[in-house]
């Protein structure tokens, strides 16, 4: 191997380089490795400016706002028509929670040119990275908005709303309630696309006070990360462990599965109790007018023939089961452009530009994420069962819970209630932060429309607390 190879597979350092200082404490340990590879703690830094910028992108685009406002009132002022500010345009990219990552990526890439050269950067970037997620997700993601298949799961889960009348309140609990346990089997972008879709239509269209606005997305978002745990198939941080760990769908149900569907049930009734008073309030609104799509001439939607369904139910499937293979579902996913476009007539508009964005979003977390590993593993290794749960839910607030999953699967001798401990709390902290589960940015982005400027991660992280405790305790009590 020639010193340029040798430089190139050095970033980041495999776990298994670092030594094993035997009576060490962690801050030591820390201490070691960054004194053993200095670009673990520039990594890290870089890494948590990234976090710091996603809590304040809210504030940066209020601010885009009021900078695009002030140069609207400066141009009437003048005389002159309106035309879009560049800083403003500038500040609104900055502002942009999907973009966040990638552009702190390009720090990160500059920073790993500067300190081991071009080479290095662009090995770990482009060999050192699997992008297969993000792929996916663009993919399903696309899929699962495609008007047959919201059709298809609106007309499934009518049947159940229509038990509560059809009101918002019984359609909020059905969405919330079973829309998240679709995530263990057509897997959990799939499940957050079509809830999120669903509660626009259904429920956030007719404008809720921004309490229960909040609440609802917190509700979501930690129904959906508990709700993939009923197999061993279909959730990112549950596929880390299955394999290694030797778990199956039984073993799934048996020690997480029915507990995560109870914890789902017990958090949306209560925040329902919470919010009846609102929910009475929205019972009384006329149903808001369904949007644009393709109709006969008449203005009605032409109904979506059952064939078309089924073809596209079949190339969900086919996403799903070549969920690692990019080549296949990519290929299958072109093969779906080509036949959306013959049966135009019966689609909505094929959206891709939120499922691009999702996908940028975490193809930029995941390129960050694999070079924390150096602190994470040795504070995973370090904690006991209680600590190691309470660990996992809040480390998975900072990162991608199926990266605190992969981990773990890296601590030698783990045992088995330790095992169950880090699942539980990786799942469990999965609602906590945009950025702590995949499926979050997809459903952020199809539903901050209905927020102010944009999600507030203040307000996000309380409407997912409740949740999180309720689910905590059917995880850890039962």
């Amino acid at each position: 191997m020639t010193d340029g190879v040798a430089a190139i597979a050095e970033l980041p350092r495999s776990l298994a380089d670092y030594p094993d200082l035997v009576g060490a404490g962690l801050t030591q340990t820390w201490l070691a490795r960054m004194a053993l590879e200095p670009f673990n703690g520039i990594a890290t830094a870089i890494f948590l400016l990234a976090i710091v910028h996603t809590f304040a992108a809210s504030r940066v685009t209020a601010a885009a706002h009021r900078l695009q406002d002030g140069h609207d009132a400066a141009n009437r002022r003048q005389g002159r028509s309106p035309s879009p500010s560049v800083m403003a345009e500038l500040l609104h990219l900055l502002g942009e929670v999907e973009v966040v990552f990638g552009l702190w990526a390009l720090v990160l890439l500059g920073a790993m040119a500067l300190y081991a050269g071009w080479d290095t950067a662009r090995h770990y970037v482009n060999d050192g990275v699997t992008y297969t997620e993000p792929l996916f997700v663009v993919v399903v993601m696309t899929l699962a908005a495609t008007r047959p298949i919201v059709s298809l799961a609106e007309s499934c889960l009518r049947r159940l709303a229509d038990i509560g009348k059809g009101t918002p309140a019984a359609w909020w609990i059905t969405i919330l309630m079973i829309g998240p346990l679709l995530g263990s089997f057509i897997t959990e972008p799939g499940a957050m696309t079509i809830c999120a879709l669903l509660l626009a239509r259904q429920f956030f269209d007719l404008q809720p006070a921004a309490r229960l606005k909040y609440a609802t997305l917190g509700l979501l978002f930690v129904n959906v990360s508990i709700g993939g745990t009923l197999t061993h198939f279909a959730a990112p941080p549950v596929l880390m462990v299955a394999r290694p760990w030797g778990w199956d769908t039984a073993f799934m149900l048996g020690h997480f599965g029915w507990r995560a569907a109870a914890g789902i049930a017990a958090s949306t009734m209560v925040y329902y109790l919470c919010f009846r008073g609102e929910f009475a309030r929205l019972a009384t609104l006329p149903p808001v007018a369904d949007e644009e799509r393709p109709d006969d001439g008449t203005g009605a939607p032409l109904p979506v023939p059952a064939w078309i369904t089924l073809v596209h139910l079949g190339f969900m499937v086919w996403t799903v089961v070549n969920a690692h293979y990019p080549a296949l579902f990519l290929g299958g996913f072109l093969f779906f452009l080509g036949f959306a476009r013959a049966t135009a007539a019966y689609q909505g508009r094929v959206e891709l530009k939120t499922p691009l964005l999702v996908g940028f979003f975490l193809a930029g977390l995941v390129i960050h994420g694999g070079l924390q590993g150096w602190w994470i593993a040795p504070l995973l290794a370090s904690l006991s069962e209680v600590p190691l749960f309470l660990g996992a839910t809040v480390l998975t607030g900072f990162n991608d819970n199926a990266l605190i999953t992969y981990l773990a699967t890296r601590v030698p001798n783990l045992a088995d209630e330790l095992k169950i401990a880090v699942l539980q709390g990786a799942v469990l902290g999965g609602g906590l932060t945009v950025i702590a589960n995949a499926p979050n940015p997809a459903g952020q982005a199809l539903l901050s429309r209905f927020f102010d400027d944009s999600v507030s991660p203040v307000g996000l992280f309380l409407g997912a607390l409740g949740p999180t405790l309720i689910a905590g305790v059917a995880f850890r009590l039962f």
